[in-house]
């Protein structure tokens, strides 16, 4: 039997995880990407010399990336040198306050009481509590399995599993079932901004999204030289298996003979031809004869960004690698973005400290890596922002922190991404970077699964299911092999990537 050969368009996440398994199972696999380096928007920006991160930063679910190392025979730890994070995050106030969040969770508790109160303490406890039963209920039939429909995943679950299914609260949006566990306000804003993680709004995210608390308190990894370097081994892996990367080279179309896929077309007009493709973009830049779904309307993006890529010497207040810096009304900041297109007047700021954390060895005084971030709307194929209103941003997102008493001093001028840069990255998004916003019930099971709609054609990446992140990005990939592979040997069984780690 001839070699399968297949092309995988685009080295991101999914796509190096697709490549990897795709190559173990003995495919012939060529990566192409008009980018000059793996990982996507796992990109890297050098700012004062240095390398910052100027992408995704935290880094969750390892049990995803060992069983795609474990798969290949291979260990992650000696490809990674992965630091385990006691403090998940700071986060500070403009009105005032200071919380740290930890990995365990009597700790948080103990941190929530004397900042909040004791009832705040115990709702903490009881909100992990549903947390943690909401992942086990979805990562082995949703996050880990092919895209379901509702009737699907209810059939998946069984009779058995349908109350449990009714408590990952669908109905409820994240913001409202936040004030179950809360009273303080600071904490429903805190907890309530794991809507963002997948560029959605708290207002209109399901209260499923509560099951990031368990993610992040299951363990979030420090990952020493950046987290760029997941992506550098995974590629490594990939090419140990036997894939063919090529860089710098981009694809004009994916060629159709006979009503199925034949090979790429890339733009300097090369053809290489191939029995299956693996598109690792987003799904919105597809012709739409090859989607299984429609391209994502403007009114239904994900979250954008306007981001600062710096080298910088920093006082006044103590950072931690993650740090959030909050303004007084949070509801202004979703309302702005999702219904009049614009940023609000003091966004929350997301400081990775690339340099602080667990295993620093950081000189104290000396200048560090950062990244600065603030949600905007994904309206980067309209008008762009100009010189003046990028200004007019900086000083209101600096100014924020500076007001939570953080003094930054460049060494050089930031390096700045806004909306319509991100959708020059990631053409066809606006610069959206999570895919369609995952608002109200049926968000989840509107993302396309890991099939085209022509035969050969298979789809990885954050705008599909699973969804954005890193970690989902990457099982996204898996996900697509597994259904290309088993397509190859005629089995038409529902597909699920192994998991570990339920604790």
């Amino acid at each position: 039997m001839a070699q399968l050969r297949v092309v995988v368009v685009g080295a991101g996440m999914g796509g190096l995880a697709a490549a990897a398994d795709l190559a173990r199972a003995g495919a012939d696999v060529t990566v192409i990407d008009r980018a000059h380096a793996p990982g996507g928007k796992m990109r890297q920006i050098i700012a004062g010399g240095a390398p910052v991160d100027a992408g995704p930063t935290v880094f969750t679910m390892r049990w995803i990336f060992d069983g795609l190392f474990g798969a290949a025979g291979d260990r992650l730890d000696d490809h990674l040198a992965l630091i385990p994070a006691t403090t998940l995050a700071r986060h500070a106030w403009r009105s005032g306050g200071t919380l740290d969040l930890f990995a365990d969770i009597d700790q948080s508790a103990d941190a929530i009481g004397a900042f909040a109160g004791a009832h705040d303490a115990r709702g903490y406890r009881d909100f992990c509590a549903r947390s943690q039963a909401i992942y086990r209920t979805l990562v082995k039939d949703f996050i880990a399995a092919e895209r379901p429909s509702v009737a699907g995943l209810t059939a998946r679950l069984g009779p058995a599993g349908l109350p449990d299914l009714w408590r990952t609260m669908p109905m409820r949006t994240l913001w409202n079932a936040l004030g179950d566990y809360f009273h303080d306000p600071r904490l429903r804003q805190l907890f309530g901004r794991y809507a963002t993680y997948v560029g959605a709004s708290p207002w209109a995210a399901p209260a499923t999204l509560m099951l990031i608390a368990h993610v992040e308190q299951d363990g979030v990894w420090l990952v020493k030289d950046g987290i760029h370097q997941v992506a550098r081994a995974i590629q490594d892996l990939a090419q140990r298996q036997g894939a063919q990367f090529r860089f710098g080279t981009g694809m004009e179309r994916i060629e159709i003979e006979a009503g199925r896929v034949a090979g790429v077309i890339l733009t300097d007009g090369e053809r290489i031809a191939a029995d299956a493709v693996v598109y690792n973009g987003d799904i919105s830049a597809l012709d739409a004869a090859l989607r299984p779904v429609a391209a994502t309307a403007p009114a239904a993006r994900s979250l954008s960004a306007v981001t600062w890529c710096l080298s910088a010497r920093t006082a006044g207040f103590d950072l931690a690698h993650h740090t959030v810096f909050f303004a007084d009304d949070y509801a202004r900041e979703f309302s702005a973005i999702f219904r009049n297109r614009s940023i609000t007047a003091a966004p929350t700021v997301y400081l990775c400290a690339q340099d602080r954390g667990e295993g620093s060895t950081h000189p104290p005084g000396a200048p560090e890596r950062l990244l600065a971030l603030i949600n905007a709307p994904a309206d980067g194929d309209r008008a762009p922002l100009d010189d003046a209103a990028i200004a007019d941003l900086t000083e209101r997102a600096f100014g924020l922190m500076a007001a939570c008493g953080l003094t930054l001093t460049p060494v050089e001028p930031p390096t700045v991404t806004t909306p319509t840069g991100f959708n020059a990255l990631f053409p066809a998004t606006g610069g959206a970077l999570y895919g369609r916003a995952n608002h109200g019930m049926m968000g989840s099971f509107a993302r396309a699964g890991a099939k085209g709609k022509v035969p050969g054609l298979y789809l990885a990446g954050g705008s599909v299911h699973p969804g954005p992140g890193i970690p989902m990005a990457t099982m996204s990939g898996r996900i697509a092999a597994a259904r290309l592979l088993a397509d190859q040997a005629g089995e038409r069984r529902i597909v699920r990537i192994p998991v570990a780690g339920l604790v």
